[in-house]
């Protein structure tokens, strides 16, 4: 006879909230992953994004003054553009797209286009990134950009801007001009000498990265930004939270400054050592040979030189593009994305929720309501029509049962429409949640689906999930699926 062996408890300790797990799109062993690598901007170093890009924004209109443009009159509406919206830029408009790239909603300039406007735009238009008239809003940067955009549009429709041909030559200009802005030096220049002003410090971050690092895996740092910039932020957001014998530098095996992406994950390009503090180079002719931080390279050197490739090593940035899509396609490495936004989304969401569950069950209601409504205008037709199994019931009759429901239908739809409006507002009073679309997927939300394998609020979420997590993508939904029973919703978020 067997002896039951006793089975030592162990503390269960809670989850974290939403706002700081992990969620994923496509099932990732950490354990599997040799090397991680991270961006630096809205990756590692979080600003305060509404603060920098009103500064970008100043230095745009600056530039845009200097041409004589009558700029002087507007001001930073950090609400009018978010990450994920898409340019017309045929047509002046700002729009924001579904997953299957049907327009939901859209601005010409400032002004909302009404229903019917925009189904005379865009019923037949679906946005396609790959065309040139559609321009993708894909980071955090992007606000101060987009925002000018769109009053600019107004002033161009106004007849205030001479000699500008057309709505797409406003955006080359403006685009153009925040480029040469970021180019420049001045407003890195100003973050540097004032990093409070503009970083939000996580002192969660530097933790998570140690706990990597002392699990086995390579650290590496792959930025576009230049040697001093990277030098001063991350001392500033790292160093204060580290022990005290060691400095951001020990945390990463390599460190590339100016790595040009996307470019450096799919072309070859030399590489140079930064041999001093004030950015000194030397040339690396055999490519990275020992840890360091460098200038340049490509994303096969340091392949190479972890002697690590394709799904052993995961990337983690907030670019869909220059992070994710190029890395994921061209190496086939692991890819995580940061989307800062998600912690307002959450909060808004959650201070939402006795609404939504109210919406919820009001529009259970009318889809029944809706059903009896379908199956009476069917039994008045067949009565009128005398064919099929026509109802005993005179027509009269089915007509006021029929009356009758759509009286209460137009009953629900003055309460469901307050709160629909307010669904869709949430987090941006113009463009709503940057996940959703109405009730569907946002265009954004279809490329994080597509190209990042997992997704997180900011970096710090991984001390949650510890370097041995697996995380696993959720089941699936489909239309035909069961309704989820109460609490399910509490069981999403692939947290392995």
């Amino acid at each position: 006879m067997s002896v039951p062996q006793r089975v030592a408890r162990v503390e269960e300790l809670p989850l974290p909230p939403r706002a700081r797990r992990i969620f994923c799109n496509r099932t990732l062993n950490l354990r599997a992953i040799r090397a991680i690598g991270y961006d630096m901007d809205y990756t590692l170093i979080h600003y305060r994004s509404e603060e920098w890009e009103r500064r970008a924004y100043q230095h745009l209109k600056q530039k845009l003054h200097a041409f004589g443009w009558p700029v002087s009159d507007l001001e930073f509406d950090p609400y009018l553009t978010m990450r994920g919206l898409v340019v017309d830029v045929e047509r002046g408009n700002i729009v924001k797209a579904n997953r299957f790239g049907y327009v939901k909603r859209s601005y010409h300039g400032t002004r909302r286009l009404g229903f019917d406007e925009q189904r005379e735009v865009y019923a037949r238009t679906l946005v396609d990134l790959g065309d040139p008239q559609w321009q993708f809003l894909n980071t955090l940067f992007s606000l101060s950009e987009g925002c000018m955009y769109a009053q600019l549009v107004d002033k161009l429709d106004a007849g205030a801007l001479p000699g500008v041909l057309g709505y797409p030559a406003l955006y080359r200009i403006v685009r153009a001009s925040i480029d040469e802005a970021h180019m420049e030096g001045q407003l890195k220049s100003e973050i540097v000498a004032d990093p409070e002003r503009f970083v939000q410090l996580d002192p969660e971050a530097p933790a998570a990265l140690l706990d990597q690092r002392q699990a086995g895996k390579k650290l590496l740092l792959i930025t576009n930004s230049e040697w001093d910039y990277t030098g001063a932020l991350m001392t500033y957001a790292f160093d204060q939270f580290l022990p005290e014998d060691m400095t951001w530098r020990d945390l990463f095996d390599v460190v590339i400054v100016s790595a040009r992406k996307p470019s450096f994950f799919s072309m070859q390009s030399p590489v140079f050592e930064v041999v001093s503090d004030d950015g000194l180079l030397r040339p690396c002719l055999r490519g990275i040979q020992a840890p360091g931080t460098y200038y340049g390279g490509c994303a096969s050197m340091v392949e190479t030189y972890i002697g690590a490739s394709g799904d052993e090593i995961l990337y983690v940035g907030d670019h869909i593009y220059t992070d994710v899509h190029i890395s994921k396609n061209v190496l086939r490495w692991r890819t995580a994305l940061v989307l800062h936004e998600l912690e307002d989304d959450f909060v808004a969401t959650e201070a939402f929720a006795p609404s939504q569950r109210r919406l919820t069950t009001l529009m259970r209601q009318k889809e029944n309501l809706e059903y009896q409504m379908c199956q009476m205008r069917l039994q008045l037709q067949r009565k009128r029509g005398g064919y099929a199994s026509a109802p005993k019931e005179s027509a009269s009759r089915l007509e006021k049962r029929l009356a009758e429901l759509r009286e209460r239908v137009t009953e629900l739809d003055a309460e469901i429409s307050p709160l629909a409006g307010a669904a869709s507002e949430l987090s941006n009073p113009h463009w709503g949640p940057l996940m959703r679309a109405g009730n569907d997927k946002s265009h954004m939300a279809r490329q994080v689906e597509r190209y990042a394998d997992i997704y997180m609020s900011r970096v710090s979420n991984f001390l949650f999930q510890t370097p041995f997590v697996f995380l696993r993508s959720p089941r699936g939904s489909l239309p035909h699926d069961p309704e989820p029973g109460p609490g399910a919703e509490e069981e999403e978020g692939g947290l392995g």
